[in-house]
């Protein structure tokens, strides 16, 4: 099938949580979820700023069905919290963990759990929160979650031995090495689904170069700067707005065709499904190549093992 982002397949009667909904990639994530009929969940750590983005999806799609849960996925209680909510939901299509730190701190920090601050908001607390909704994703025939990754896991490394930065730490690092982390997750995720004879599926999207001076003006969600919208179009040969950064995003999670070609034998694992921009950093979404960083049970099994270690969170141990 080929797929027309501007015209998303039929999501009536199907319900989608989005972690990070408020704005960026995950506002525009439920809007377009929304406009193909979809209920919309934003899972969001502001509730102010959660509410403006639901009204502002309300305005443009007055039949909308949009609702709040309050998440800080950098804390593991607020995740048991909204995960408890999320996953007494008698349906659930899709969890689509979006939320995370793009402008890291210089300085390395701590969450209230003792995680480094860009770990914990951009992984940790996304591996945590499957285990609490996955009881509402098995309720759901053909139900997935989508991970992103993004182009920084081509550019930079992982540190096994040292995922909290405490040797050395640098802002970018920790970004890409949680990006990386966060595709690694999804594909070895989707590998455990399988062993354990689930129906739910598991893929990673990634949004290209999306920058907010491209993105379309959403008044109370997104509202650059004149300054701002001048020197991102300065960029437009290489970058795309957030709107269109979220078209990998909305594939994956909607695109019947996903895993027609991803085995799901129990000897083997499937073939990861990694969806992109078609000219990389920017364009419609296509199935693309995952970086080599993040593929191989080996990498997948040591990530698994850490974060399992790391969060107390104890599920899939296939």
């Amino acid at each position: 099938m080929s797929w027309n982002p501007r015209r998303i397949p039929s999501q009536t009667g199907k319900v989608f949580a989005i972690t990070g909904g408020n704005g960026g990639l995950g506002f525009f994530t439920a809007f377009q979820l929304a406009e193909a009929g979809a209920s919309v969940i934003l899972c969001c750590r502001n509730r102010e700023r959660a509410d403006a983005a639901a009204a502002a999806i309300r305005r443009r799609l007055p039949a909308a069905d949009v609702s709040v849960v309050i998440l800080d996925v950098s804390s593991l209680e607020s995740v048991r919290r909204a995960g408890a909510e999320l996953g007494a939901l008698p349906r659930l299509d899709g969890l689509i963990e979006n939320a995370g730190l793009v402008h890291f701190p210089r300085e390395r920090s701590e969450t209230e759990d003792g995680f480094e601050l860009v770990l914990a908001t951009n992984f940790l607390g996304h591996f945590a929160l499957v285990e609490h909704v996955l009881p509402a994703l098995e309720r759901t025939p053909g139900s997935r979650i989508v991970t992103l990754g993004s182009l920084a896991t081509e550019i930079t490394g992982l540190h096994l031995d040292d995922l909290q930065l405490t040797k050395k730490y640098s802002g970018w690092q920790a970004y890409g090495q949680s990006k990386i982390l966060m595709s690694v997750f999804g594909y070895e995720l989707d590998r455990r689904l399988g062993l354990a004879g689930s129906g739910v599926r598991a893929l990673v999207a990634h949004p290209g170069y999306a920058i907010t001076g491209r993105s379309p003006i959403v008044p109370g969600v997104s509202e650059p700067s004149f300054g701002q919208r001048f020197a991102d179009n300065l960029q437009g040969l290489w970058a795309q707005g957030k709107d269109r950064g979220a078209w990998p995003i909305v594939r994956a999670a909607a695109d019947p065709e996903a895993f027609d070609y991803s085995s799901r034998a129990t000897d083997v694992a499937p073939a990861p499904v990694f969806y992109g921009p078609r000219f990389r950093v920017k364009g419609a979404p296509i199935h693309a190549k995952p970086a080599d960083s993040t593929t191989g049970p080996y990498v997948g099994r040591a990530v698994w093992t850490e974060a399992r270690a790391l969060t107390g969170a104890d599920y899939l141990d296939v």
